[in-house]
This record gives structure tokens, sequence and C-alpha cells, in this order.
């Protein structure tokens, strides 16, 4: 008798077809984790790029600040008044170069809080601009602070009429005794704040320490 097996060819195929589309999934998962792996990777980068300046800006706004050396007051009024402040500065330890014609002061004081810029520095409709003048600067880089032995005088023309040339005046002369408050921001943000305070006399004095 005889008893021949079934044919298994059916059974051939269907594995087959089985083991195809294994692979074909097993492919597409393949490619769709390293696309994944890829934008997961390009995304760490822009974040850390991104942390890098961020820590950078950071790090230069804390760093990057000016250094006031001495403050005097000066050209006084007939009231026994300071018409002009004088400050001198350096950049700050540990800090990059400071361009003064893009740095801003404000002043607060008895008549009211004024903004002041650099006479050549940036566009704007400041309340006044200051005047730039050189203490020692050995390589002519001025108004950029460019070396820690760099000294620079800012100089602030307090009332209405100029007594200083290359400055607008802003706001009323300091009487004696009376206080005001500087805020100096470098570009990079950084910033500094000093307190002036007038002598209690001003008389038989042509400047003084404010």
């Amino acid at each position: 008798m005889d008893r021949s097996r079934p044919s298994a060819s059916g059974a051939h195929d269907d594995r087959g077809q089985v083991g195809i589309g294994t692979l074909i999934v097993f492919i597409a998962m393949v490619l769709v984790a390293a696309i994944a792996a890829g934008v997961l990777i390009n995304t760490a980068g822009f974040l850390q790029s991104s942390a890098e300046a961020t820590g950078q800006q950071s790090s230069d706004s804390t760093t990057s600040r000016i250094q006031v050396v001495s403050m005097t007051g000066s050209h006084f009024t007939a009231d026994s008044e300071v018409g002009v402040v004088n400050i001198t500065v350096k950049k700050g330890p540990g800090a990059s170069n400071v361009d003064l014609h893009k740095t801003t002061i404000q002043w607060i004081g008895p008549s009211g809080s004024y903004y002041q810029l650099a006479s050549g520095g940036a566009q704007g409709n400041p309340d006044g601009r200051f005047q730039i003048s050189t203490v020692q600067d050995d390589d002519g880089s001025q108004p950029v602070l460019n070396d820690l032995e760099d000294r620079f005088t800012i100089s602030l023309d307090l009332g209405t009429s100029s007594d200083i040339s290359g400055t607008q005046p802003f706001g009323e002369p300091l009487p004696e005794g009376e206080t005001a408050t500087l805020r100096i921001t470098s570009p990079s943000g950084g910033t500094t704040v000093e307190q002036i305070v007038v002598p209690k006399t001003l008389s038989g004095e042509s400047a003084v320490t404010v």
C-alpha cells in the first residue's frame, strides 16, 4: 500500500512569508530607532550649545564688571553745589574687554532718575551723555578697557549748562550733604553700584572726594 506523506510545501511557504514579514518589521524598527537616535543627538547638541551660551552670558554678566577706583566732585556753583562728578574706572578682575561707549549709567539723585550714554556710544535718546578721558592707557585703546592697568575717567555734567566739553548735562547740581546712587552697567550686563556723598561743606575747596 502506497502511503505517501502529505505535501508540506504550503507550510514552507507560510514559514517563508512569516520570516520575510518579521525581517521587514525588524528593519523598520532599526530605521525608526536610528532616526530617533539622530533626533536625540541633534537635540542634545542644540541643548548643550544653548547651555554653554547661557552659561557664558551669565558668567560675563557676573565677571565683566567695571570697578570704580575713585570719585570726585568739582565745578562748584555759586550756591556751593557740585556741578561735575568724575568717576575713574578700571575693568574688574577676570573681566573681558569693556567698551565704555556701550556702557550705560543710571543716576538716581534728589532731582530724579536719569540714564546716560557715552557721547560716542550707542544710538538713543538718553537724558544726558558723559565724557570719557584717559588717565592711563598704554596701548591707546580708549574708550575700551582692555587691560587691568587702564584707567579712564567718566565725567557727568549736572545742571542745565555745560561745564565739560562733549557732555550733555542732566538733572541738577548736588548740594552740600546730598547723596546720589550710580548704577554702571557694562555691555554684557555686569552692574556696579556706587553711592555719591557730597561733604557737608565745600567751602575753600576746588574739588572733593564724593
